[in-house]
């Protein structure tokens, strides 16, 4: 019998917290990749779309790795989201102060995987 295999998407240096991003991958783990692709569309955070279009890479380097593959026979195996560099800018305040604005990075992981059952 066939091997089963993980296909890899990744996005890198997306300006978007990984503390806000990680809530949204948590629910899609373990889903069915058209249900997961249903549940981003519908959710109104930012990292619901970021994670949706590294998802969709990760669909297709599947599609196209395995011309026998079904997109219904997917699922999500799982998410990762990891911190990336900060983004340090000044931010003036009154009187001639400034303070220190970071602007967080994120790198995801999306792997997909054939399921066992077929």
């Amino acid at each position: 019998m066939a091997e089963k295999k993980d296909y890899i998407a990744k996005t890198k240096f997306l300006i978007a917290s990984p503390t806000k991003v990680r809530p949204v991958a948590n629910v899609v783990k373990r889903k069915n990749c058209s249900e997961a692709m249903a549940i981003l569309e519908n959710m109104p955070q930012k990292g619901a779309t970021l994670i949706k279009s590294t998802m969709k890479s990760a669909i297709a380097n599947a599609l196209y790795a395995n011309k026998k593959l079904d997109e219904e026979m997917l699922y999500v195996k799982d998410v990762q989201i990891d911190e990336g560099p900060r983004l340090k800018r000044i931010w003036y305040r009154a009187r001639g102060r400034a303070d220190m604005l970071k602007r967080r990075m994120c790198h995801i992981t999306v792997v997909v995987a054939e399921k066992a059952g077929n």
